[in-house]
C-alpha cells in the first residue's frame, strides 16, 4: 500500500542523503528554510517504508512575475524504487498542495539528468544551465499552475 504524508524535515534526510548527497555528510542534506512554517515536507511510503521525499518551499524567484510561488527542493526516490512512477506521484502531490495554497507557479533547480523527467510533467527549462558545486549541472525549471 502506498501513501504520501507530511513528514518532518529531519525525516527527509533518510532519502535525501543516499540519493542526492551520496557519500557526503548528513549535514549537506539539510537545506536553508527546511524548518520554516511555510515549508512542507512530504514522504512517499510503500507498506510503511519511506521510499521517496520532496519538500515545498514558499520561495519567490524574482525572474518570474507570479506573486505566490513555491519551490520544489530535495526531490528524491530511493534508487531501487526509481523509474516506477513514484517521482511523478510526489511532483503531482506538490502541485495539488501548491494549488490549494493559491500558488501561481512552481519552480526548482533540476539536475541535468532529471530534466527530461520534469519536461514530461509539463515543466519548462528557463535560461542557461549552471553548475552547483560538488553536485553538477542544473537548469531552472518552472510550471504555471494558477
Amino acid at each position: 500500500m502506498k501513501k504520501i504524508q507530511n513528514i518532518s524535515s529531519e525525516t527527509t534526510v533518510i532519502v535525501r542523503n543516499p540519493v542526492l548527497r551520496e557519500g557526503k555528510p548528513i549535514e549537506s542534506c539539510r537545506f536553508d528554510g527546511d524548518d520554516l512554517e511555510t515549508t512542507s515536507h512530504f514522504g512517499l511510503f510503500i507498506n510503511e517504508k519511506l521510499i521517496g521525499v520532496v519538500s515545498v518551499f514558499k520561495s519567490r524567484n524574482l525572474n518570474f512575475k507570479a506573486e505566490n510561488q513555491f519551490q520544489i527542493r530535495g526531490m528524491a526516490v530511493l534508487k531501487e524504487h526509481q523509474k516506477k512512477g513514484y517521482g511523478e506521484l510526489l511532483v503531482k502531490h506538490c502541485e495539488r498542495y501548491a494549488i490549494e495554497e493559491k500558488s501561481d507557479l512552481i519552480w526548482f533547480n533540476a539536475r541535468e539528468t532529471a530534466v527530461l523527467f520534469y519536461e514530461k510533467l509539463g515543466y519548462n527549462k528557463v535560461g542557461n544551465p549552471f553548475s552547483i558545486a560538488d553536485i553538477g549541472i542544473h537548469y531552472v525549471m518552472k510550471k504555471e499552475i494558477g
